[in-house]
């Protein structure tokens, strides 16, 4: 028959839970936040919160009353800043003040599962710029034509690199897009006359020539130099082209200052990133044989907690309805602060971790940029690694060598000359300054680029170099040649 019958019972499991508190949520959120970010941050929960106070210039500042404080005696004053030893004590046991300042300078978070809520990207609430597919897309929505040029025309533009190039023959979009050849050819004819001027070209020939005519339809001489002399041009040989064309120098020379104001790559000006005000969060500097971190606090608002609710507190006439309202208001206060002081103290032993990795960075240059991992740094300051992440991220710092982001300084480790270890951004430096040196009628390919490497000691596969040039958003070898 059957085999034995399941036993049926009861189990008892013992297991540890992290609650993720509002406290919590907001300590992860204060250490992401930049110096500009914080500022308003702070700004807005003043206003929120009556009982936060803004500390004047010539108050002592909280780090400094903090280490004069005695445990057995944290209570109120010292989170206030400016103690008033003279004030007497009021009724305000249920919140424990003393345990504020027992964690206070304490930049560990007591266990790795509390930081599984990740803060949502600052740039997810920033208007995005409008990009040129966008822009193209709009102009062929509002353009006459049938259907089937308006679906030849979409393929179009989702082939155009950021340059505004069309990157694909009209064959190849016929084919791919199941499109008639005359359809592409009248869709291109149309997004041509969009703006930008010279968008959907094949070459710089033919994007130049599109905006001179248009912008100068008369000048024959300058379309004629720029269909038939484009190489000499680029020389600056006026006279060979004035010889070929029977014209005087001046006249050439004329229509070569009409040329210059044309724009040779017209989707650039959509790929341009905004401007982003940058003030670093901290600045590294040099003290003796060593360096030192210095948190960049000017224009922060210092925070103290607000004597008259507290006495508002210990009056008779308060109601409960009030006083449970500023506990409430006093707790999330006191909070803040911590978050605040946390945030400063992980900020700065992260800094330092990198200080005592990056030392020959900081004293010859990015040349010298050693490999470093986030882990190596979380497990040496104490906490998790997605702590050190929230620590660097969108932060800056003022470094001998110049202004970096904290993140530029974490990059894994690739196989260099002579079996040394070297920095993943140094290699991705290498393969830049190769393309920006190769000739331009003439580009590298991946392929050779890879030898060129390998003949410098780092063993890398070219599908490897196809992936870093990707990342540097630099274009194909294809993409690069420039067409005599």
């Amino acid at each position: 028959m059957g085999g034995p019958s399941p036993r049926i019972g009861l189990n008892l499991k013992v297991a540890q839970k992290q609650i993720l508190t509002p406290g919590l949520v907001q300590m992860v959120s204060v250490l992401a936040l930049n110096k500009l970010e914080l500022r308003e941050m702070i700004n807005q929960e003043m206003i929120s919160n009556p009982v936060l106070e803004e500390v004047p210039e010539d108050v002592p500042s909280l780090e400094e009353v903090a280490k004069k404080t005695e445990p057995e005696t944290t209570a109120t004053p010292s989170a206030e800043h400016p103690a008033n030893s003279n004030e007497k004590q009021d009724s305000f046991e249920e919140i424990d003040f003393g345990s504020f300042f027992d964690e206070y300078l304490d930049p560990g978070y007591k266990s790795p599962a509390s930081e599984v809520i990740e803060k949502p990207s600052f740039e997810n609430f920033l208007s995005q710029p409008t990009s040129l597919s966008d822009h193209l897309e709009w102009q062929l929505s509002l353009s006459i034509c049938n259907d089937e040029v308006r679906e030849a025309g979409h393929s179009i533009i989702g082939n155009l690199n950021e340059d505004g190039y069309l990157t694909a023959t009209l064959e190849e979009l016929a084919q791919s897009g199941n499109h008639l050849p005359e359809h592409v050819a009248e869709g291109l004819t149309l997004i041509q006359l969009f703006d930008p001027l010279g968008v959907a070209a094949r070459d710089v020939r033919e994007c130049l020539l599109i905006q001179l005519r248009t912008l100068a339809p008369d000048n024959t001489l300058a379309q004629q130099i720029v269909s038939e002399h484009l190489k000499q041009l680029q020389n600056k040989q006026y006279r060979e082209i004035a010889r070929a064309l029977d014209r005087p120098v001046k006249a050439v020379e004329r229509c070569v200052d009409i040329i210059r104001k044309l724009d040779p790559r017209p989707g650039q000006r959509f790929n341009n990133s905004q401007t982003r005000l940058i003030e670093p969060d901290v600045a590294i500097v040099r003290t003796g044989e060593g360096y030192q971190v210095v948190l960049n606090e000017d224009g922060l608002p210092q925070l103290r907690l607000s004597h008259h609710y507290r006495r508002m507190l210990g009056e008779d006439g308060t109601t409960r309805e009030v006083r449970n309202y500023v506990k409430e208001r006093f707790t999330s206060a006191i909070q803040l602060i911590k978050n605040i002081e946390q945030r400063k103290q992980t900020i700065i032993r992260v800094c330092e971790a990198i200080i005592r990795r990056q030392k020959e960075f900081l004293d010859k240059g990015i040349d010298q940029l050693r490999p470093m991992m986030i882990k190596e740094v979380a497990e040496e300051v104490g906490v998790h690694p997605s702590t050190v992440s929230r620590a660097v991220a969108n932060k800056y710092a003022h470094t001998p060598q110049g202004v970096y982001e904290l993140r530029y300084f974490f990059s894994e480790a690739v196989q260099g000359p002579a079996g040394n270890l070297t920095s993943l951004i140094n290699l991705k430096r290498l393969v830049k300054k190769m393309i920006e040196e190769e000739e331009a009628m003439h580009p590298l390919t991946d392929e050779q680029i890879t030898h060129r490497l390998r003949d410098v000691g780092y063993c890398v596969t070219r599908r490897t170099v196809a992936k870093y040039r990707e990342d540097m958003r630099i274009p194909s070898t294809h993409q690069r040649r420039v067409k005599a």
